[in-house]
């Protein structure tokens, strides 16, 4: 009987309780059982220190600063080019408001929890708390219906989303799906222009597009100098700019997350701690 009892608790567990939401800014959504973990330190760096995407930080910290401050604000979908710093936009953005004294938390769902998001924003709608609901690396295959249980969450639905909830989303991929899947659905459906539309109505869902496109050379090697001054890191700029270019030769790309990886190694030598 108690092997059974556990089994059915398993199958159907007991509610949520409500999760105290002043015991961190951020927190984790996990599913089976449902819960909220909070965490302790967030993995991310100053806004000051993101470099050439000045008009993107500025546009995103006006639309939380607003949502913050509880006027309307649109959903985000920042799309582009991997290593650009888009999620360390969406952190940076949530520390520089809540820096500025504003109550608002980030919660992280992961993709294939989406499903379970109604549950969530039920949690989330009870409270007086203002909620940044963020999902990392957001794209969908052909076989993928999550994205279903989104569409009704951003903008429509009976209940829709939450005054209290903003919904930030990352992704390479404009439209959330591949290219040569939406082609697909041109070329089999009976009718393709309504299969297409289906297809991408999520990403029109936000409100805000942020696109993050390859920096340049100038760029990188000024990410990388940005980096260097805020930590305390002495290099000459010749000898930098030498490294740097050798490093990104190696990696076979240029972006923000290179110049990252590129400093880290420089302050490991350098004998300085992150």
């Amino acid at each position: 009987m108690e092997r059974i009892a556990d089994a059915l608790e398993r199958m159907s567990p007991t509610p949520l309780d409500a999760p105290d939401f002043d015991v961190a800014d951020a927190f984790v959504w996990h599913v089976t059982p449902d819960r909220l973990e909070p965490v302790a330190e967030v993995n991310r760096v100053d806004v000051d220190l993101l470099v050439g995407i000045d008009r993107s930080r500025d546009t995103l910290l006006e639309n939380t600063r607003q949502f913050a401050r509880g006027y309307s604000a649109n959903n985000a979908l920042l799309w582009g080019s991997r290593g650009m710093g888009k999620s360390s936009l969406v952190k940076a953005a949530h520390a520089a408001v809540v820096a500025e004294g504003y109550a608002i938390k980030i919660v992280e769902i992961q993709r294939e929890d989406l499903p379970s998001v109604g549950r969530l924003l039920t949690h989330l709608r009870a409270s007086d708390v203002r909620f940044l609901l963020f999902c990392d690396d957001l794209s969908f295959s052909h076989d993928d219906q999550h994205y279903k249980s989104l569409k009704a969450v951003l903008d429509g639905g009976i209940e829709g989303r939450p005054e209290n909830v903003i919904f930030y989303a990352t992704s390479n991929r404009r439209h959330l799906m591949p290219r040569d899947m939406i082609e697909n659905e041109r070329q089999t459906a009976i009718s393709p222009s309504e299969a297409v539309e289906e297809k991408v109505s999520l990403s029109d869902r936000f409100g805000l597009w942020l696109g993050f496109h390859p920096c340049t050379q100038d760029e990188y090697l000024a990410m990388i100098r940005r980096y260097c001054d805020a930590y305390g890191v002495s290099i000459d700029d010749d000898t930098l700019r030498a490294e740097a270019i050798e490093w990104q030769a190696t990696r076979g790309a240029r972006s923000g997350r290179v110049a990252w990886q590129y400093f880290t190694d420089l302050a490991g030598r350098k004998g300085i701690r992150l």
